[in-house]
C-alpha cells in the first residue's frame, strides 16, 4: 500500500476494531520480514480469532458472560474495573505437568526462541498456535505451563499476555516484562517411540510404533509380527530383510 496508490489503511481504524495486539501480531505473521507482503484485513480477523482462542484457554466462560452483561450498563470510565469480574478457568490448577505437556511446552519454547533470534516471526507465531490448539484439549491445564506460554506470547501480543499474567499470578505487582525468558530442556524433546514404515517387496504395508532405542533385531521382529504385514508373508519365503535404523524395514519375499 502507498499514499500514491491511495490504498493506505489507517492503523487507528484497525486498532479500534481488532485491538493493538491483533494489528501487531498480524504484521509479524504476514511472512518473512525481508519480503514485500500484501495487506489483508481478513488476515487481521484470523489472528484476532487466534487471540480469542488464547483468551478462552485461560478464562472461565461463566465469568466472561457476567462481564459482558455488566459491560452493557457500565459507564465508560468504570469499564476497566469490570475486568476483575473475569476469573480463570477452573481447569487451570497448580499441579505438576505431565511428561506430554512438558514436551509440548518445551517444543514451543525451542521453536519460538530460535525463530525470534532468526527474526522468523511468522513461524514463531505458528508455534504458539500449535501449542494453543494442543493445550485446549487438556482436561487439566498446569498453571506453570500456561505462565511460561504467556512469556512466549508477550513479544507478539503484550497487552493480552500481561492481562492474563496478572490473573494467573498471586504476585500481581511483578510485571510479565521482568520475567526471565524461559529455557528449553533438550532431554524433554527426545522421542520415546518412533513410527517405522514396513514394506514388503518395496510396497508400504504398515507403520509400526517401536521404542526409540530398538535395535535392528527388534525392528525386524516387530515388522514380521505386524498383523497387516503377516498376510503378505504367509506361504512366501523371506529372502532378505533390510533394516534402516530409525527409518524403515523392507522385507523381500519370493
Amino acid at each position: 500500500m502507498s499514499k500514491a496508490r491511495g490504498n493506505v489503511v489507517n492503523p487507528d481504524a484497525v486498532v479500534e476494531e481488532y485491538g493493538a495486539d491483533s494489528l501487531r501480531l498480524f504484521e509479524m505473521f504476514m511472512g518473512p520480514i525481508e519480503m514485500v507482503k500484501p495487506w489483508s484485513t481478513k488476515g487481521v480477523e484470523g489472528v484476532y480469532r487466534f487471540l480469542g482462542r488464547v483468551w478462552r484457554l485461560f478464562v472461565d466462560d461463566a465469568s466472561e458472560t457476567e462481564f459482558e452483561q455488566a459491560e452493557t450498563t457500565a459507564q465508560p470510565q468504570g469499564r476497566g474495573e469490570l475486568l476483575n469480574l473475569i476469573k480463570l478457568s477452573p481447569t487451570i490448577k497448580e499441579v505438576e505437568p505431565t511428561k506430554a505437556q512438558l514436551k509440548t511446552l518445551h517444543a514451543c519454547i525451542k521453536k519460538v526462541t530460535e525463530d525470534l533470534d532468526g527474526m522468523r516471526f511468522n513461524t514463531a507465531i505458528s508455534a504458539l498456535m500449535v501449542f494453543t490448539n494442543e493445550a485446549m484439549t487438556w482436561e487439566t491445564k498446569p498453571a506453570f505451563v500456561l505462565r511460561t506460554f504467556l512469556q512466549l506470547l508477550a513479544p507478539f501480543a503484550p497487552h493480552l499476555a500481561e492481562e492474563l499474567w496478572g490473573k494467573l499470578n498471586v504476585e500481581r505487582s511483578k510485571s510479565l516484562t521482568y520475567a526471565p525468558w524461559p529455557q528449553f530442556d533438550p532431554a524433554l524433546l527426545v522421542e520415546d517411540t518412533l513410527e517405522i514404515p514396513v514394506q514388503v517387496n518395496g510396497k508400504l504395508r504398515d507403520v509400526i510404533k517401536v521404542p526409540a532405542d530398538a535395535d535392528n533385531g527388534a525392528l525386524e521382529a516387530a515388522a514380521k509380527a505386524s498383523e497387516k504385514v503377516k498376510p503378505f508373508l504367509e506361504g512366501k519365503t523371506i529372502k532378505k530383510v533390510i533394516v534402516v535404523p530409525g527409518r524403515l524395514v523392507n522385507i523381500a519375499v519370493g
